[in-house]
């Protein structure tokens, strides 16, 4: 049964805009539009239509979690939200009033408010108006927790009527206006409010390992950190060209150089490259770094983080993603770069040549684009036969040294790095390095760098000479790993698109003609 089945003819005229809606931008929308407007009108007539402030008394939550005080003691309670749908019998009235945390019941009728405050409920205040109400609280026949309204505040209008299907509207649109699902969509506000929580659990997390929290630079006269196309930005006070960080790893490391054993940053990355269900061009990094510790420290690390994380927010150290259940109370596996792409390939890729790795790339379906070196093509090969099979928790260890400038060089094996990047479910969750420290080896690759740059490579990194001059002040041994906050959060929600995850993905602007 509807909420319009119990409705009247006249209670359906009254609600007539919230059912049936016509597309945006037609001429019936706006003439659903003038309708709520002319409302908004006679309303001004006898009410503050935008009031400062509303003495609330209790959300939905807690009128839930009081009950049976609050109706023992026939406690009036006062509660703000939005008119969510409404259905009546000519003198009665249901509507439900959703705030933050829920939807509750509230029961208007005719002998409890007089004629005039009845018939402006009904006819003149909208699905999607957000009102006060207060009242006494009583079960209904069918046993629904509601509100016996002895009296209601008007506190806001909706000009523009509520989508009537928004549970069918597509993930852009949903992306695109996330007010409307938050609006309609209780289990939105839930996604985001973990997020939230899990990031307060990040931070607690790091507390308790004895890391200092820090802020550093977004505007950075040169980028660096990682291997990425920036956005650019111009400074005019003190006119220079200035980049939207990609990473914020070389000012940590300045704190780790300064004396700072242990520092870590949730921060704000920009990277000016593709979109798709795990990137988007603004998102957020965790970075951390502690002096005496190498990548096998920083895994420990990881995995303790992880396994926290998952044991908060999982069932008992178990997470279900994709209808898989990974398992974070056991042990990580940990396998090598270069074995895991052999075992796929059937080739010993240490042997081979750049001209023989280009061409096994080919015959993978991968077309090595210009500038590309010997090690971003394995890179390229890894992406593509062996991440999508790493499900369980897993950490991929010793990468080549091009895919990685800032890392310490293998100590057993030439021309690898002590890096891991930690995948679940196919994909990257963090990454980490034993932290080259040595300036004049930083200097050496820093050049290599410049060289791919020269050779077309968008991506390579840039020579940071004022970090290489903190680096020549001495730096400790020093571990530090990154992990993607946003795709931390798809993992523990369990949803494969990173628009489901940030309240403002980045998105094409619409064109709407003036009617958004």
């Amino acid at each position: 049964m509807t909420d319009r089945d119990n409705q009247t003819p006249a209670d359906q005229a009254a609600s007539a805009d919230d059912a049936n809606q016509p597309a945006e931008g037609t001429a019936a929308y706006h003439h659903l539009i003038e309708g709520r407007l002319e409302k908004m009108r006679e309303l001004g007539r006898s009410v503050d239509l935008y009031p400062y402030a509303y003495e609330r008394t209790h959300t939905s939550e807690q009128v839930r979690a009081q009950e049976e005080a609050l109706i023992a003691a026939g406690a009036t309670v006062r509660v703000p939200g939005r008119l969510m749908t409404k259905r009546g019998t000519g003198k009665t009235l249901f509507a439900p009033v959703q705030d933050e945390w829920g939807r509750i019941q509230a029961y208007f009728r005719l002998d409890g408010l007089g004629e005039e405050r009845f018939q402006r409920i009904v006819k003149l205040i909208d699905i999607g108006d957000w009102i006060g109400v207060e009242g006494t609280l009583f079960r209904t026949r069918t046993g629904e927790l509601t509100i016996q309204v002895t009296d209601y505040t008007f506190l806001a209008k909706a000009v523009r009527p509520l989508p009537e299907k928004y549970h069918d509207l597509s993930l852009e649109l949903k992306s695109r206006r996330r007010h409307l699902d938050l609006a309609m969509n209780l289990d939105s506000r839930e996604r985001f409010k973990k997020r939230s929580a899990i990031i307060t659990e990040i931070r607690a997390f790091f507390a308790s390992e004895e890391f200092l929290e820090v802020e550093t630079p977004v505007l950075q006269p040169l980028y660096g950190g990682a291997t990425a196309r920036p956005f650019t930005t111009h400074h005019n006070a003190l006119d220079t060209r200035l980049y939207l960080r990609i990473a914020d790893e070389l000012y940590l490391k300045r704190l780790i150089i300064g004396g700072l054993e242990r520092v870590y940053e949730i921060a704000k990355d920009f990277r000016n490259e593709g979109m798709d269900r795990t990137h988007n061009p603004e998102f957020t990094m965790l970075e951390c770094y502690a002096a005496w510790w190498d990548y096998h420290g920083m895994m420990d690390l990881t995995e303790r983080l992880l396994r926290r994380l998952a044991q908060r927010f999982g069932q008992d150290g178990v997470l279900t993603y994709g209808g898989q259940e990974l398992d974070f109370n056991r042990p990580f596996a940990r396998v090598r770069f270069m074995d895991a792409l052999a075992e796929r390939t059937g080739v010993d890729l240490m042997a081979l040549d750049d001209a023989q790795v280009a061409e096994l790339a080919r015959r993978h379906g991968i077309e090595p684009r210009k500038g590309m070196g010997r090690d971003k093509i394995l890179d390229a090969l890894f992406g593509e036969l062996v991440e999508p099979g790493l499900t369980q928790p897993t950490f991929v260890m010793d990468h080549p040294q091009e895919l990685s400038p800032l890392a310490k060089a293998h100590r057993e094996t030439p021309g690898l790095v002590e890096r891991f990047e930690l995948f679940c479910a196919g994909f990257e969750v963090a990454n980490s390095f034993s932290e080259l420290n040595d300036p004049l080896e930083q200097r050496r690759r820093f050049e290599s760098q410049k060289a791919l740059m020269d050779a077309g490579d968008e991506e390579a990194q840039q020579l940071d000479e004022e970090f290489l001059m903190a680096m020549e002040q001495g730096m400790p041994p020093t571990g530090g790993m990154g992990m993607g906050i946003d795709r931390l959060v798809m993992l523990l929600v369990d949803t494969n698109n990173i628009r489901d995850v940030l309240l403002f993905p980045a998105m094409r602007p619409e064109r709407t003609g003036g009617d958004a």
